[in-house]
């Protein structure tokens, strides 16, 4: 216990016009939060000010990050307005860091009213990268648009903050630690707590440990190898698959979290995660994955590097759901995927008669149908994938969950994946992402694109590439209406739907802390399997020509060329 009562403080502020919460949180460059004044300090205010009195007072909280550059001193600053703003307890991670499932978990595990998770994803970090600050609410996942509005409403005419600057917070020591602050009736109370412990917990009911077991450490177990890519989820990769599931240490590369991610891209995908890619190549090893800076994010690989593709790993774990005996257990109530991602997971559904729900890009909108009991399974084409166990995407989820499947059936990664495509056929899928364009082209060019696809004369219209013709059989701006609350979500992504079914999409990021990022989604769906080396780019080529000539996409933004294909 302190010594006195701790003196609790209201600063004047002024507030800034741009801390509008994307899907994701807010996201900007390290230096806006060093360098103006209170930007921290006013949308933490924001957070704790939507909050009603009453639900706040004496309630507890969770907070960590992804232990990126500013990790450390944002949490420091979240602990003082914390205390100053009546929480009465906050669950911190050791150091600071705890991975966004984690912290799922832990919310709901404790009956928390919320947390605080401080990531910017598979966004680049250190001093010159890039920071954010998510709120995740009660069941565990990221807060409703009508929440995030609210923060953003309040942050827009903020004229103070609440701090108790004399607190100090020691984040190394595991345990409780109480503070005395004047004019409260309770002391405040922080729990330091090891970030690992209830997730491997949860992982434990979820899953058949002893089987995973004997798949990676047993007498004919086949050898993997897991990257951590310097972000949070390195110290659960060592606890969970080394320690306690025998993966010789060896299998885990660049778990130990760094502040920069040892300056690379904390982002699993082929262009990234090159320390991976570059090792499954000769064919050492049997299965691999690498994770994003918060550890939501995977990417699937199998022997010699043969790549998932996000929309086919949630459709084949879907379609091997009870080799997970959670799922054994509670049965399976739903399935859903962002409307980008390809149709590969309706197919399962409809062959299965379970429920399928197209969303619109965000965790949030899985939460909701999670919480009204109607969804079991999701994923995203952007490498989330997770289930009903918490309410955020999760990374090594999805890893344990490759691994009972491959336990389960005792094939090859390649080989389940090409039995998948026999049986329902295959969508061969690509996104070029255009980054850093100018947010006013990048505006102009979806507004003139949505007129032009949304006349009534633009369906039905013919277009012809090669030796392929394309008809237009629907387009529109995507609208959702929640089937749980009956919600209406807009504007959510330009589509065009061809008679065939093939899809090509068009959408704004809301990730991005530099300029717009335009997205062009291409589905296309082959019922007969083509199991040569075609590769995906020649499948695809003529919708891309189409997607390009469309929205004049080069000229309308400058650029020549994506940066970024997945």
């Amino acid at each position: 216990m302190e010594r006195g009562p701790l003196q609790v403080l209201t600063i004047p502020t002024a507030p800034y016009p741009n801390q509008r919460p994307s899907v994701s949180g807010l996201r900007k460059k390290v230096y806006v939060f060093q360098t103006k004044k209170n930007y921290l300090h006013n949308f933490i205010q924001s957070i704790f000010s939507s909050i009603d009195l009453p639900d706040r007072q004496g309630s507890t909280m969770v907070v960590g990050g992804d232990g990126r550059f500013f990790n450390r001193s944002a949490v420091e600053v979240i602990v003082q307005m914390a205390a100053a703003n009546g929480i009465g307890c906050l669950i911190i991670g050791q150091h600071g860091i705890m991975s966004t499932p984690a912290i799922s978990c832990v919310i709901r595990k404790h009956k928390a009213i919320g947390g605080i998770i401080l990531t910017a994803s598979h966004n680049p970090g250190g001093p010159d990268g890039d920071f954010g600050i998510k709120f995740n609410t009660a069941n565990g996942g990221p807060a409703k648009e009508t929440i995030t509005n609210k923060i953003f409403q309040i942050s827009r005419t903020i004229e103070e903050f609440a701090i108790c600057p004399g607190l100090r917070v020691d984040l190394n020591t595991l345990g409780k630690q109480t503070f005395d602050l004047e004019n409260k009736f309770k002391p405040f109370t922080v729990e330091i707590v090891d970030p690992v412990e209830s997730y491997a917990n949860l992982m434990r009911n979820i899953f058949d440990f002893a089987a995973l077991k004997e798949l990676l450490s047993g007498e004919n177990h086949i050898n993997i190898r897991l990257d951590a890519m310097h972000g949070v989820v390195g110290p659960y990769v060592t606890k969970i698959m080394c320690d306690e599931l025998g993966c010789p240490a060896s299998s885990a590369i660049n778990c130990v979290p760094m502040e920069d991610f040892g300056g690379q891209h904390p982002n699993p995908h082929l262009m990234y995660a090159t320390d991976l890619v570059d090792s499954m190549k000769d064919g050492q090893y049997d299965f691999g994955a690498a994770f994003d800076g918060d550890g939501d994010r995977n990417m699937i690989l199998g022997k010699n590097g043969f790549f998932v593709t996000p929309s086919d790993s949630v459709a084949v774990i879907a379609d091997n759901i009870f080799c997970i005996p959670y799922f054994q257990r509670t049965g399976v109530r739903g399935f859903a995927r962002s409307m980008p991602t390809s149709t590969a997971l309706d197919r399962v559904a409809k062959a299965t008669k379970i429920d399928l729900y197209e969303t619109p890009t965000g965790w949030k909108f899985f939460g909701n149908l999670m919480d009204a009991g109607m969804l079991s399974l999701c994923g995203e084409e952007s490498f989330g994938t997770g289930g009903d166990h918490i309410r955020e995407k999760d990374g090594l989820w999805a890893v344990l969950a490759w691994l009972s499947i491959l336990s389960s059936k005792r094939q090859n990664v390649e080989d389940i994946v090409k039995g998948h495509w026999i049986k329902y056929g295959r969508n061969y899928f690509t996104r070029y992402d255009y980054e850093d364009v100018d947010i006013d082209a990048a505006c102009d060019m979806m507004e003139d694109l949505e007129i032009l696809i949304t006349d009534k004369s633009f369906v039905k219209q013919r277009f012809a590439v090669e030796d392929k013709i394309y008809q237009v059989e629907k387009a529109d701006n995507f609208e959702y209406t929640d089937p749980a609350d009956s919600t209406i979500s807009r504007n959510q992504g330009l589509r065009i739907i061809f008679s065939d079914g093939s899809r090509i999409i068009y959408r704004l990021s809301g990730t991005d802390t530099v300029g717009a990022t335009v997205r062009i989604y291409i589905d296309s769906y082959e019922k007969e399997l083509i199991l040569e080396d075609t590769q995906v780019k020649v499948m695809l080529a003529p919708l891309a020509t189409i997607a390009l000539k469309i929205s004049q996409l080069h000229h309308r933004t400058g650029q020549s060329g994506p940066s970024v294909i997945t």
